[in-house]
């Protein structure tokens, strides 16, 4: 059912461009700053059970969350909050942010990042991060070549 032209871009569910982030976290771009000119990207993640990202920034992408199962503790800067399905958090450029899955089931999150083209940084995490856990210095090399800085571990759930 996928059609895509420079205009328009309709899916059916479960489609688009699967792409792994991390031991549990999936991602599936619906589009990708390709299909949009630059403009933004707008994926969905799944993320496992108490599973999320390490702590990082990104110096020129900005980044929405939005819950779509689960709940989440968001950290944006040196602020911690919670959202709950249906929540939303806005993380802009130039500031610390991660997640986390705080449920014992999958969680889901609707992803923007504008500028688009994040899915290139996905497209070489995944296989680094595929079988266990990779050299920090090669992880923290492929966040600075696309414009991010990795700053620490994932959140803990307490």
């Amino acid at each position: 059912m996928a059609t895509t032209t420079a205009a328009r871009t309709v899916l059916g569910p479960g489609e688009g461009l699967r792409l792994q982030s991390g031991p549990g976290r999936d991602l599936v771009f619906k589009v990708t700053g390709e299909d949009t000119g630059g403009a933004f990207d707008y994926f969905i993640v799944e993320v496992a059970p108490l599973g999320g990202p390490p702590l990082h920034v990104h110096h020129r992408q900005e980044e929405t969350v939005h819950a779509i199962r689960g709940r989440f503790k968001v950290r944006i800067g040196e602020d911690v909050f919670a959202i709950e399905e249906g929540g939303f958090a806005y993380l802009p450029s130039g500031v610390p942010h991660t997640f986390l899955n705080l449920t014992d089931e999958e969680g889901e999150l609707v992803v923007v990042y504008t500028p688009g083209g994040g899915h290139r940084f996905y497209e070489e995490l995944g296989p680094l991060t595929r079988n266990g856990t990779p050299d920090r210095a090669t992880v923290a090399a492929l966040f600075a070549k696309y414009d991010m800085t990795l700053l620490g571990p994932p959140l803990s759930p307490d």
